[in-house]
């Protein structure tokens, strides 16, 4: 072999050996920094995401304590109204007896009397264009 060449680079050389240990320090400072960062990126992610569970969790509470305080309303609205249907019930039947009565009064003394018919927006409250208020302010017309 020639020695006027250059000689090529070889693990021998102990400057060569230097450059390599130098480059693969470098590089594992390179990747422990690159590491760092994906972990500190996780854990920011992983935070964002336990914030976000925790305000979806406080927002389903409020949602389910709005439905729950609209049932319970619903609920006490739905008795109301079973109480006021039994009271037209009551009085329509009173009613109607009351001029059951005029009418044998009438045919009985022969005087004309004034017995008005009970009108269907009384027997069928519902189909008037504004029922009375109930005591929710929520159902106005």
């Amino acid at each position: 072999m020639d020695s006027t060449k250059p000689s090529s680079r070889s693990d021998g050389d102990p400057r060569y050996a230097g450059v390599v240990d130098e480059r693969k320090r470098k590089r594992m400072i390179s990747n422990r920094d690159s590491a760092r960062r994906s972990r500190m990126k996780k854990q920011q992610h992983v935070d964002g995401l336990t914030t976000q569970i925790t305000q979806l969790q406080s927002e389903n509470n409020l949602i389910a304590d709005q439905i729950n305080a609209v049932a319970n309303m619903y609920v006490g609205l739905e008795s109301e109204n079973n109480v006021l249907r039994a009271q037209l019930a009551e009085l329509t039947d009173r009613l109607r007896s009351l001029n059951s009565v005029l009418q044998i009064v009438e045919e009985v003394s022969g005087l004309a009397m004034d017995i008005p018919e009970i009108p269907d927006a009384l027997l069928e409250p519902w189909q008037l264009p504004c029922p009375m208020q109930t005591s929710a302010s929520m159902f106005q017309c």
